[in-house]
């Protein structure tokens, strides 16, 4: 019993000097090691959390690829449209790419839900994501091509009966024609690309 209470009695001690504030980094160091008090690395706290930084960067709607590049935001009927590109010829909007993201919008909301709040759709070299929220089951959607294929949900205790399957359904229909539709888009501004990178040269 007195084990235990010397034991206490040491690590109060401890813990008094340390609070002082009057000891340096290798006394706590060692006071840590010889009551066994466990400790994150320095190197560990230093580092950038990455849920911290995935969220700063959708609140901010900068992410990695956006910081690189230089962008620019084209207004389409209520829409909004954003090229990612390394300089300013990347960043020209087409009328076809005008008229793609015009018909995606009238698309979904043909074929998917018409009660439908889209967000910005941004368009890189190889990459296209989209995305939005149906209000009406309260789920957010995201659409990428690209790197990372496929329709994403976010969602939060969503009821899954019959109506909900249908709207999953309708998603994953428009999903194919969304992802050849962008498929096309991307390819003609490659070809658009490497015809201005000759006529340079």
């Amino acid at each position: 019993m007195s084990n235990s209470y010397d034991e206490i009695k040491k690590l109060l001690k401890a813990s008094n000097v340390m609070l002082k504030g009057n000891i340096n980094e290798d006394v706590i160091n060692n006071i840590k090691k010889s009551y066994g008090i466990l400790s994150e690395q320095d190197s560990i706290m230093d580092r950038d959390n990455p849920m911290k930084s995935a969220e700063e960067e959708i609140e901010s709607g900068e992410t990695e690829k956006s910081k690189k590049d230089k962008q620019q935001s084209y207004r389409i009927s209520g829409g909004v449209l954003t090229l990612h590109g390394k300089d300013s010829t990347d960043l020209e909007l087409t009328t076809d790419e005008k008229t793609a993201f015009q018909e995606t919008m009238d698309e979904f909301i043909n074929e998917v839900s018409d009660l439908v709040d889209f967000q910005t759709l941004n368009m890189y070299k190889t990459d296209v994501e989209w995305g939005g929220k149906i209000i009406d089951f309260d789920i957010e959607f995201y659409f990428a091509i690209g790197e990372s294929n496929g329709i994403y949900f976010n969602g939060t205790m969503i009821k899954v009966d019959e109506d909900f399957l249908a709207m999953l359904n309708k998603l994953q229909l428009y999903y194919e024609k969304f992802k050849s539709k962008w498929a096309k888009v991307l390819s003609s501004r490659k070809k658009t690309i490497k015809k201005s990178e000759k006529t340079e040269e």
